[in-house]
């Protein structure tokens, strides 16, 4: 693992998914918080992968404590938080961090602006590359949105 003050780099498991993240992707106020704050709109679905030891149980403490990028939830949703990231050094997309108490400590779920499992040929148990911006800003025009 890298790390420098404004990125961290980490690696994780291609991990199959609930189905639940292409329902959350297709709602109306999450694609406008995406759009807006991110700068797309995301691709159906989550690409999931599974995270593990010291190195990420250090990079997930750094994750809980900086700010990143709130993704504002309408009644009877969780809030989250997401910090840019690109994956296998190809794609962008943003990484979702659930304000759930249950919430999996080694789930790491991405949405992008396109399929990444498909774009990049991965199937479970792939390793992949991961570079996370630290200190993300809202888009430009977000506050005038």
């Amino acid at each position: 693992m890298m790390t420098s003050t404004t990125s961290l780099e980490l690696e994780g498991e291609v991990a199959p998914g609930r189905g639940e993240g292409s329902r959350f992707t297709a709602i109306d106020w999450v694609i406008h918080e995406f759009r807006n704050k991110l700068g797309f709109i995301p691709w159906p679905g989550t690409f999931n992968l599974r995270m593990g030891g010291t190195a990420w149980d250090w990079a997930r403490e750094r994750l809980r404590a900086a700010a990143g990028i709130v993704i504002t939830p309408r009644d009877g949703f969780c809030a989250a938080k997401c910090f840019g990231v690109s994956i296998a050094g190809h794609l962008t997309g943003a990484v979702v961090f659930p304000e759930m108490p249950d919430y999996p400590d080694d789930k790491f779920e991405i949405v992008s602006p396109l399929p990444i499992r498909e774009t990049l040929g991965l199937q479970d148990g792939d390793l992949v590359n991961l570079r996370l911006d630290l200190f993300p800003s809202v888009r430009g025009d977000a506050a005038a949105a």
